[in-house]
């Protein structure tokens, strides 16, 4: 089918995927721009898994400052060197720095909570139930659970600058590992805020 350079274009602006790659996602999407890019993302994804094992020792420290109150550092790696001088990359870092000011998140990700954590959220949670079944307080449980991680993790928060997508920050690294063609990984982060205590991450 005939695809317009139109539904190319903003394919292209809406995914940062190459020309070529948004004609064949369109074309095999029937011109559907909404599928066209479930399937740019799946590909990413695919992309991302294969490369999540490659080893990742260059990038760049990025920080943040907000109104003099709030600082953060943020190392986030790649594979060259060249990928990390690149403005993508760059601004992935500065993104993520940015998020982590606003969104202050206690862990990097989800298997960084400790179980004593997750068992003490756990007993909370089924304390606040009453009258279910325990199939249904099960499931109860592990839907409050999830919501733990998305608040408190930084690879699983929804990307505060852009919430109405209701991407992740992992989702945001996984599209730029797509682009790039490189792992990216947030190595660790640190927060500081204006008389608080420090509070760092590392893995």
């Amino acid at each position: 089918m005939n695809i317009s350079s139109t539904s190319v274009k903003e394919l292209r602006e809406q995914t940062g995927a190459g020309l070529m790659d948004c004609k064949r996602a369109l074309s095999e999407a029937e011109g559907s721009l909404e599928k066209a890019v479930d399937i740019l993302r799946q590909r990413g994804l695919a992309m991302a898994a294969k490369k999540a094992g490659r080893e990742a020792s260059e990038g760049v420290i990025g920080s943040y400052i907000h109104m003099d109150k709030i600082g953060v550092l943020v190392e986030v790696n790649c594979e060259t060197d060249f990928v990390a001088k690149t403005e993508d990359f760059r601004g992935l870092v500065k993104d993520i720095a940015m998020h982590i000011a606003a969104a202050n998140p206690a862990f990097l990700r989800r298997e960084d909570v400790s179980p004593s954590i997750i068992e003490k959220e756990k007993s909370i949670y089924a304390s606040q139930i009453t009258n279910k079944p325990p199939q249904i307080v099960e499931k109860i449980v592990e839907g409050k659970l999830e919501k733990y991680y998305t608040d408190n993790c930084l690879l699983e928060q929804i990307f505060i600058k852009d919430p109405e997508q209701k991407k992740k920050i992992k989702d945001i690294i996984t599209d730029t590992v797509a682009k790039l063609g490189e792992n990216i990984a947030v190595k660790r982060f640190a927060r500081f805020q204006l008389g608080e205590k420090q509070f760092s991450n590392e893995t």
